[in-house]
């Protein structure tokens, strides 16, 4: 298995990231400044994979345009779930464009090198296998999906097992034979979806040996708006500095910050981008491509996407912008905890001043309370107070 053909499932909505996944797919949202996606690009390059095979469906053609047929010198290509049905049937779409063994991981997923590297050298180094998977020992593993383990090789899968001391994480990255398609194709479906880990249990009641690799390294998944801020964290704390070419100081050589800025580490700031004098950015702040963080802001816990602008003297805590979210002078958004509703949910607790989604307009001397999502080509006037959720496109005045 010298460099396998990897496929990446990127057909998923992430309908609990609302509104941040209003207009695009999970796979492109923040991960620091860097998309989620390109950090799982790079992780397959940098084990040596030169063959890519992305499944696209929700928002597909912002996918294929952020990538392209290339990436760091792999080849990328592109196949369709037209509707998502499953990360199984995903994987089934890319069926007629793999001819041998392959690496599958997700397309909305961090995972280190090491991680994918010793599922591939474990699985080489079994022929008679026919997948094996990564298991890390770590807890919430009923918000992940579980496999058991006995001598080395699953024995079951849970989705949102009870008994996390017998289940370990499924990482999510699986190296499989051909015969995964059979395996699939003969799986049944739970409330309309097919799954991997369905598929690789039937192998398992087959009598197939499907090895599970415990590892260990940065693994991190975003489910909710404010996960956004725990994969900047994830990233700091690895050492993973994202959207820099200085990975000592967190600065992209074409960023400009004034000299009168103060960064308090951690901080990442990408290609273009603009911190004006006075400004007070960190710990964990990332600031996307070509965003501009105005005169005497202050950024606590924070990521700005590409092109977002914060305006002058405007304090920003637990907060994520979304790509060109504007923020007025003086504008304030504390952090949590916070109960954030989404959807017909009301999650208690959380740790989040304000997602501010792509293109949103928060004019100056705006308050907004902890927990408050913005939706996308909303426009809030100045001088508003936000104490309750806005919708796409709405118009809140004083």
């Amino acid at each position: 298995m010298a460099s396998p053909t990897a496929v990446v499932l990127a057909a998923g909505e992430g309908k609990r990231l609302r509104p941040l996944t209003r207009n695009r797919p999970k796979p492109l949202l923040p991960a620091g400044p860097t998309p989620i996606l390109d950090h799982v690009l790079d992780t397959l390059t940098a084990v040596g994979i030169d063959d890519i095979v992305i499944v696209v469906g929700y928002k597909e053609s912002r996918v294929q345009d952020h990538v392209g047929s290339t990436h760091d010198g792999a080849d990328v290509s592109y196949v369709s779930q037209d509707s998502q049905l499953g990360s199984g049937h995903a994987l089934l779409q890319a069926e007629s464009v793999v001819d041998d063994s392959m690496l599958v991981v997700n397309g909305d997923q961090i995972v280190a090198p090491r991680i994918v590297r010793e599922v591939l050298d474990a699985h080489r180094d079994a022929p008679d296998a026919s997948a094996t998977l990564a298991a890390l020992d770590r807890g919430e593993v009923h918000r992940y999906g579980g496999v058991a383990i006995e001598d080395g090789r699953a024995v079951d899968f849970a989705e949102q097992p009870d008994d996390e001391g017998r289940y370990h994480l499924n990482a999510g990255v699986y190296a499989f034979e051909r015969s995964i398609f059979d395996a699939l194709q003969s799986s049944g479906t739970e409330n309309g979806s097919l799954t991997l880990p369905g598929g690789l249990q039937t192998a398992v009641d087959r009598g197939e040996t499907v090895q599970a690799v415990r590892t260990s390294g940065l693994w991190a998944d975003a489910n909710y708006p404010w996960d956004i801020l725990t994969l900047a964290r994830e990233l700091f704390e690895h050492d993973v500095v994202p959207g820099s070419d200085e990975p000592a100081t967190g600065i992209a050589s074409s960023a400009r910050v004034h000299e009168d800025a103060v960064l308090q580490s951690p901080v990442a700031i990408a290609e273009d981008a603009v911190v004006e004098a006075g400004a007070v950015l960190g710990p964990n702040v990332a600031v996307g491509r070509n965003a501009t963080v105005g005169a005497n802001a202050v950024l606590e816990n924070t990521v700005l996407d590409s092109d977002a602008r914060v305006g002058a003297n405007a304090t920003l805590v637990d907060c994520v912008l979304g790509q060109g979210a504007r923020i007025g002078p003086g504008t304030t958004a504390m952090g949590g905890p916070a109960d954030v509703r989404i959807e017909d949910r009301v999650l208690e607790g959380q740790r989040l001043g304000a997602v501010v989604a792509d293109r949103a307009q928060l004019g100056g001397g705006v308050t907004v309370a902890p927990g408050t999502l913005v939706g996308p080509d909303a426009a809030v006037h100045s001088g508003a107070t936000l104490d309750a959720n806005v919708s796409a496109g709405a118009e809140v005045r004083r």
